[in-house]
């Protein structure tokens, strides 16, 4: 592509390349100089305009951005209509955001003339909301780099809500107020809600390991696709009350723990066949934890394993719950 200032003589099929006042009207940047626009700017008394004009081998703007738009976009995606170099991806339906951070990496690594941008990955969207923009940033770009960032498959892709029946577990000790109980019934409602499933069974049962597998299998017997555990005592042990009636009830522990505050007392569990989530006591609150960032994929069908849990330490500092019995402020002071 050349760029730079052109006679208007010889501007016939270039691209504009920033607005101009012609006659009294206003023509954007990007406008294709055709010969009646060459007649309307010697009328007006301009020799030469600053102009893009593109050389065999190069793709415009908006063809190259539509393009890249149709590979980088999976599932669940849909791509408006490219415009100055422009592509935004919408999602089509409810769900989760999955997004190839390393293949965005790579393809906006290949050259400075295109960029993809996303939302951060493992977001939950719903539909119409953007999760990506295309911009190709000169008039044009050579077919040999618009080939290279054309990535195999696609790059983004919403996962969509599977609407999961859950049930929840809640244990109990002497003191255990049942307002305290009902609040986290109805902040975990609120919860599933927000990622399409829903809360159809609940029990409640001394915090006990063999109450809470006679409990588990309850639910189970409910038709419940995922069960999620509150207990009257934070887990802090794989060995602790909610992790062993697990294992009892024919079970076993994936993962204990999680680099995400408030969430660090998280378990992640499954048993015949269904993913058991021990929540953190956060939990109780409707506020963002780490617990969500695992509900979420678990809600969208999408695996869960120790190194996706591991590997969320980056960002994992959520802001702190007010009302939190120690605030990590507090905690962590000399």
């Amino acid at each position: 592509m050349i760029f730079g200032d052109t006679p208007v003589t010889e501007a016939e099929g270039c691209v504009l390349a920033h607005s101009l006042l012609v006659g009294g009207r206003k023509w954007p940047k990007g406008r294709v100089i055709d010969r009646a626009d060459i007649e309307a700017l010697r009328a007006a008394g301009i020799p030469c305009v600053v102009a893009a004009r593109l050389e065999p081998g190069d793709v415009a703007e908006d063809p190259a951005a539509a393009r890249l738009a149709q590979a980088v976009a999976g599932s669940g995606l849909t791509a408006g209509t490219a415009t100055t170099g422009r592509v935004n991806l919408h999602a089509s339906a409810d769900g989760l955001a999955v997004i190839d951070a390393a293949g965005v990496n790579r393809l906006n690594g290949v050259s400075e003339a295109v960029t993809l941008a996303t939302l951060a990955p493992w977001q939950p969207v719903t539909a119409r909301t953007m999760m990506a923009t295309i911009k190709i940033i000169p008039f044009a770009v050579p077919e040999s780099v618009l080939t290279a960032c054309l990535p195999a498959t696609p790059l983004l892709r919403v996962a969509p809500w599977r609407g999961l029946r859950a049930g929840l577990l809640q244990t109990r000790v002497h003191g255990t107020k049942d307002s305290v109980l009902a609040k986290t019934t109805e902040a975990t409602a609120r919860r599933l809600e927000s990622c399409g499933a829903r809360l159809i069974a609940e029990e409640r049962c001394a915090h006990r390991s063999a109450d809470v597998a006679a409990a588990l299998k309850a639910l189970r017997a409910a038709g419940c696709e995922m069960l999620l555990l509150v207990g009257a005592s934070a887990i802090t042990d794989r060995c602790d009350v909610l992790p062993s009636a697990v294992v009892e009830a024919g079970g076993s522990v994936t993962h204990l723990g999680m680099p995400v505050d408030p969430g660090n007392l998280l378990m992640l569990a499954a048993w015949d066949g269904v993913p058991v989530l021990g929540l953190p006591g956060c939990a109780r609150s409707p506020r963002l934890n780490g617990a969500d960032w695992v509900l979420w994929r678990l809600a969208a069908g999408l695996p869960v394993g120790p190194a996706d849990i591991m590997g969320m330490g980056v960002g994992g500092l959520i802001t702190d719950v007010p009302g939190r019995p120690m605030p990590r402020a507090r905690a962590s002071t000399p």
